[in-house]
């Protein structure tokens, strides 16, 4: 009698995993989940602590839809000190190297940029078990501290983060790019031909809807009703800037049908928390990252959802708060450069408006021409935008073709009810082609 064949084992790392509400977070847990729900044996190395409140704790051990995830201890401290910050990323990629190296029956490796460094260890761990690494590129440093003029692009700091970039791209077996531009901003690193999937993140569809204003709890916790609302929802950060917003805001301070709303955390929350304090803006709310089970609430309390992209940020960041909003049917208002991403999308398929930064007038007057708008106007807007979302970037096509990549570029091969190997060949080409 045969012995039963074993699965392949995936080795998923992320410093943030569910249930983190961070995005990076949720989407290395829809593969994850993915890859588990096809018969593979999936573990997964995270942090222990919440990534923008370290006083959330969660389990060190627990099984979620199959897979196995492990939390790792004094592996983040939060986002508010700098040190703490880095002696959390830098005890977590130690950890990691040798989880990798200790794994058994270990068949690939994957990861993302949650923490920055990590693909760096992991890959020197996957050369000495000589298995496969796929490597999710979420955004692109050296070139975004360059970018945010943090660092010189010729500093000894800028030049070592270009050679680990180097080492990962020629070290991973398949490489994702999140849109066309942060690929032409790889394809000069390393040699990518056909290794390369280009693909956005698709919208947590599980756990969003459209929600009735009337019945969103949401709505009457914050006093929405009857109100025309302008959602920034995400991270606040320097690669987003929301200055242009925020000074357009101060035109509408006297206005009590308007409202803006600022939801999530990071580093910009500052500016927004500042404002609204010194000009006393009762129509301008900041609130904190909402819980995944209320995303649909707050998510669908908007009538017009903001997207930034700073100037300098194509092909280094990729804003996919854009997809959830077109998830729950709401037009975009986009501040940011063209051409990018987000214009690609508002070009081809007319659901939003765009403002470059720094130009407040012009904000002001868009805001006023959208609110002058016929609310059948708005509603035929953004379900044109859901209805895009559902033909070309939903849930359920991209994280298929996300893990079929997977599958096929790091040769895993899972097994049949009568133990017959066989493996998936991708249902897509690799290419940097957006549909």
């Amino acid at each position: 009698m045969s012995k039963p064949t074993l699965p392949p084992t995936l080795l998923v790392v992320s410093q943030v995993f569910l249930p983190d509400p961070t995005s990076v977070g949720q989407h290395m847990a829809d593969v994850a989940i993915e890859m588990a729900r096809r018969g593979y044996r999936v573990r997964v190395y995270a942090a222990n602590r919440g990534y923008e409140n370290p006083a959330i704790q969660y389990l060190p051990r627990e099984n979620i839809d199959g897979v196995e995830i492990r939390r790792l201890p004094f592996s983040s401290f939060g986002k508010k000190r700098i040190v703490l910050r880095a002696f959390g990323t830098l005890t977590f990629m130690i950890q990691s190297f040798f989880v990798a190296l200790f794994t058994p029956r270990l068949d690939a490796i994957f990861f993302s940029t949650s923490p920055p460094l990590i693909g760096f260890v992991l890959s020197l761990a996957a050369m000495i078990r000589r298995v496969p690494v796929a490597y999710w590129a979420m955004d692109l440093n050296p070139d975004q501290l360059i970018a945010l003029g943090r660092i010189k692009p010729t500093s000894l700091v800028a030049r070592g983060l270009e050679w680990v970039n180097r080492f990962i791209l020629r070290r991973a077996t398949l490489v994702v790019a999140l849109d066309r531009f942060m690929a032409d901003r790889l394809h000069p690193r390393a040699p990518l031909a056909g290794k390369l999937l280009v693909m956005p993140p698709w919208p947590h569809e599980n756990f969003i809807e459209s929600v009735d204003p009337t019945t969103n709890p949401f709505c009457n916790r914050h006093d929405l009703l009857g109100k025309f609302v302008i959602m920034y929802s995400g991270n606040h950060s320097p690669a987003n800037p929301l200055t242009t917003l925020l000074n357009a805001a101060l035109y509408f301070k006297d206005d009590p049908d308007i409202r803006f709303l600022f939801v999530g955390g990071g580093s910009g929350k500052g500016e927004v928390e500042a404002l609204i304090r010194e000009h006393g803006l009762s129509n301008v709310l900041s609130l904190p990252y909402q819980p995944i089970a209320e995303l649909r609430f707050s998510l669908s309390a908007a009538d017009i959802h903001v997207v930034s992209l700073g100037d300098a940020m194509v092909g280094i960041v990729h804003p996919c708060k854009i997809y959830g909003a077109m998830t729950v049917a709401k037009p975009i208002l986009f501040f940011g450069p063209s051409p990018s991403h987000i214009m690609d999308l508002l070009d081809q398929h007319s659901f939003g408006w765009h403002v470059p930064h720094g130009d407040v007038p012009k904000a002001v007057e868009t805001i006023r021409e959208i609110r002058g708008l016929p609310r059948q106007r708005l509603q035929a807007m953004g379900q044109l935008a859901q209805q895009v979302l559902r033909d070309n970037l939903s849930q359920e096509r991209l994280c298929a073709r996300f893990c079929d990549a997977l599958e096929d570029k790091c040769k895993l091969a899972r097994h049949d009810e009568s133990g017959d190997a066989q493996r998936r060949s991708a249902n897509s080409e690799l290419n940097p082609t957006e549909r």
